[in-house]
């Protein structure tokens, strides 16, 4: 969904128009500064996933599989990783401890209240028996991950929230991190993997275990639909193995998430992640004619209607801000709520759903206000003050296009068209700091248009007295520049965004002599 623009791999300053304003030396200077600014993984990442087959793993490429910029996971200014450790255990608190539920009590409470069986019992059991034998066999990296998962179950266990409707997944989770620690191999983090047999997609996040990713494999069930009919059983396995794995939250149902960070508790939901829940109910509906995909989505609705922290539904002057993350209310990530929209209009559209196009309304003008805000001018905005990455730019001019395709408001369709622009316009870069004191030590200033990596070369004559570089977001920054002899530099600056695209600017640097001290 987010293939990225054509660009020169070896740097936009060997084109034919920079190498007639430069020298060659100088060429070389900014060259070697800018080469490795912006990597090509990022943006380029195959959807590469691991399979784990009887103990064996091959790496394949599946074409369905959305890019791992769509899932929702901890960014730029978000803090991630497993939970900070706990400080040592009293006495009074290792009691409390030992009094807390267990799993295995939990277990034996829900069969014996009739709402699991007895087989269902002993199977869920045995799972948390098998994690619990690997665990102790286990160790270093293996053994530590495991350990995160069981505490997780643990946790929400000694909470009372582990509900007759969360076993499925939460015992699908231990189960399968049981499975990979103990045959599969060491991963990085953010890795997806499946598992033969199944079409669900998981993640890997470093200190937490491997966790269903819920927008991965919904995403996934959009992608088999768009490939066509040959797809369309795959897509309903696909949604046959997630629909069990929803839970009864906020009156309705939802896929819920298991790991933490920033604070966020486990379980938590995603607006994004129903969202497209929705949309790929309703095209499994319009796939089959199974209109049990819809009724299942109309119960999808009940996290959209309720505020945090059981929902993802924030009430605001205009209308409704749809959350990315159930426990962040204050967190305002755009792309998530467009994505959101997007799968109530699909499904109200199909259903015909009164509440659906509700929701729709009130999110639409609640987006139709902010997304101006989101616009630099020059670039797309994650969230407030912080600038998309490449990948979610592209992914961010998508979701506005397909509502300026859907819904033909004037501010979705110019709001596309810009971020379209933006991936061709190259980088304002403007020189502010054009005097200073010799021997002194300064910064040199510069405005920046969008988020790039920026060279700078300074020249006394033909010798080069400072080549240095640096990633900037928009804004104002700056240069720090050692104490110089009196006189005048030139000044070369060069800027490359995220997208390729090159601009540089000369100007110069006039140090004078600083000021004497008066004595007497």
């Amino acid at each position: 969904m987010r293939e990225r623009p054509a660009e020169n791999s070896i740097g936009p300053w060997r084109g034919t128009q920079v190498s007639r304003r430069l020298p060659h030396a100088l060429m070389a200077i900014l060259g070697g500064l800018l080469l490795f600014a912006w990597g090509t993984g990022t943006a380029q990442a195959a959807r590469i996933r691991l399979l784990l087959d009887n103990g064996h793993t091959r790496v394949l490429n599946d074409r369905y599989l959305p890019r791992a910029g769509q899932t929702p996971v901890p960014r730029v200014g978000v803090r991630s990783g497993p939970p900070k450790r706990a400080p040592a255990v009293t006495a009074a608190a290792a009691r409390a401890e030992s009094a807390r539920l267990t799993v295995p009590q939990r277990l034996s409470q829900l069969e014996r209240g009739g709402s699991i069986t007895a087989a269902r019992e002993r199977g869920y059991l045995s799972t948390w028996r098998a994690a619990e034998r690997a665990h102790t066999r286990l160790h270093a990296t293996r053994r530590a991950e495991l350990g995160a998962v069981i505490g997780t179950l643990q946790a929400i266990t000694a909470r009372h929230e582990l509900t007759q409707s969360r076993l499925p997944a939460l015992f699908l989770t231990l189960a399968r991190n049981t499975q990979w620690w103990r045959t599969g191999p060491l991963l990085s983090s953010g890795s997806r993997v499946e598992f033969s047999g199944s079409q669900l997609v998981w993640e890997y996040y470093s200190g937490q275990g491997i966790e269903l990713q819920v927008l991965g494999s919904f995403g996934k069930a959009d992608g088999l639909y768009t490939a066509g009919r040959a797809h369309y059983r795959q897509l309903q396995a696909l949604l046959s193995e997630l629909i069990p794995l929803a839970v009864h939250r906020a009156g309705g149902l939802a896929w819920e998430y298991y790991f933490s960070f920033d604070g966020g508790r486990t379980p938590w939901v995603s607006a994004m992640a129903q969202g497209t829940a929705l949309e790929a109910l309703t095209r499994a509906y319009r796939a089959t004619g199974d209109a049990s995909y819809l009724a299942l989505a109309h119960q999808a609705l009940g996290i959209l209607r309720r505020r945090p922290g059981s929902g993802v539904a924030v009430p605001e002057r205009t209308g409704t801000r749809f959350l990315q993350y159930s426990f962040a209310p204050r967190l305002d990530i755009i792309n998530a709520f467009l994505q959101t929209l997007i799968g109530l209009y699909d499904y109200a559209t199909y259903s015909g759903d009164q509440t659906a196009w509700r929701l729709f309304a009130a999110g639409d003008a609640q987006a139709r206000a902010e997304l101006p805000h989101f616009d630099t001018g020059a670039w797309s905005l994650y969230q407030p003050g912080l600038e998309d990455d490449l990948s979610y730019h592209e992914l961010v001019t998508g979701f506005v296009s397909q509502l300026c395709s859907r819904t033909h408001a004037p501010v979705y369709c110019q709001t596309a068209r810009h971020f379209q622009a933006y991936l061709r316009t190259p980088p304002a870069l403007t020189q502010l700091t054009g005097r200073g004191t010799a021997q002194r030590p300064l910064t040199l200033r510069f405005r920046l248009s969008k988020v790039s990596h920026v060279g700078i070369v300074i020249l006394r004559g033909s010798r080069t007295v400072l080549a240095t570089s640096a990633s900037f977001p928009y804004g104002r920054h700056g240069f720090a520049v050692p104490a110089l002899r009196r006189g005048s530099y030139v000044v070369h600056l060069a800027a490359t965004d995220l997208a390729g695209n090159f601009h540089r600017s000369i100007g110069s640097l006039v140090l004078a002599p600083g000021r004497r001290a008066k004595t007497g």
